[in-house]
């Protein structure tokens, strides 16, 4: 078994689950944001055809760390590109498993947590989750690939909506706009996914795995990432941009009074 600190991974027969683990919410720093990107190599190597993405504690993720932002705006920790391209790693990392993957999200879905949700395959979400994209409001655009591949998922407008309104969304929008399969119950949800999960894996594997491809295939004609490379020079010229500048840093102003 591979040793990570802050992801755990599990394989039992066909089946993998792999679980954010930095709890209470999962907040993305740069390691876990590696971690994910590791784990999900790791499992390329073993048996598992499908891999269940959660998170513990009372979150799927609440999105990046604030940490990244504070190196983003403060010239003595300011960001090197490679870290700001963690997330862009992660995300094709994911989105490239060559198992099926199902994400299981509760609680809340922030930010960067959208952009791993929609590099996995499948999506179940329990009711009560509560979906932002907050970055335009703190002065950086959405990177990491999130932008083509919610535009693979709900479309060029929905996708514009979400980013530049920064506005809150429920389990039910999510629903209507093709961002997640399912909503269930809370108490219900891990049963759901793993119900899937059983049978997605009475499909002969060459099925699976081909559909995926195939599919995956078709969707980046559509949509491509392959641009996806440049967001996190996007991302650190956001700290160049005064109006972006005064923005951000007063997101963090507002955040650090509240915890004093």
């Amino acid at each position: 078994m591979s040793e990570f600190e802050l992801v755990t991974v599990e394989v039992d027969g066909y089946l993998g689950r792999l679980t954010m683990d930095r709890t209470p919410r999962n907040a993305l720093n740069l390691e876990l944001q590696r971690e994910l990107a590791e784990a999900a190599a790791w499992f390329n190597e073993t048996d598992a055809r499908v891999v269940i993405l959660s998170g513990a504690g009372e979150s799927f993720t609440v999105g990046a760390d604030l940490s990244l932002l504070e190196g983003l705006y403060d010239d003595r920790t300011r960001l090197h590109l490679a870290d700001a391209d963690a997330g862009r790693v992660m995300g094709d990392a994911i989105a490239s498993m060559r198992a099926l993957t199902i994400a299981q999200i509760h609680g809340h879905c922030i930010g960067g947590g959208i952009v791993i949700a929609v590099a996995c395959d499948l999506r179940v979400a329990a009711e009560g989750t509560i979906f932002s994209i907050p970055e335009a409001a703190i002065g950086i655009p959405l990177a990491w690939g999130g932008v083509p591949r919610l535009v693979r998922e709900i479309g060029p407008a929905a996708t514009k909506d979400l980013i530049l309104t920064c506005r809150p969304f429920d389990a039910a929008e999510a629903a209507a706009l093709g961002l997640v399969n399912r909503v269930v119950n809370p108490a219900d949800l891990t049963m759901t996914v793993e119900t899937l999960a059983a049978e997605i894996l009475q499909r002969p594997w060459s099925v699976i795995s081909t559909t995926k491809t195939a599919v995956n295939i078709a969707a980046d004609e559509l949509v491509s990432t392959r641009h996806s490379e440049d967001d996190a020079q996007l991302f650190l010229a956001a700290a160049d941009d005064p109006e972006a500048h005064a923005v951000g840093s007063a997101y963090l102003k507002k955040i650090r009074d509240k915890k004093s």
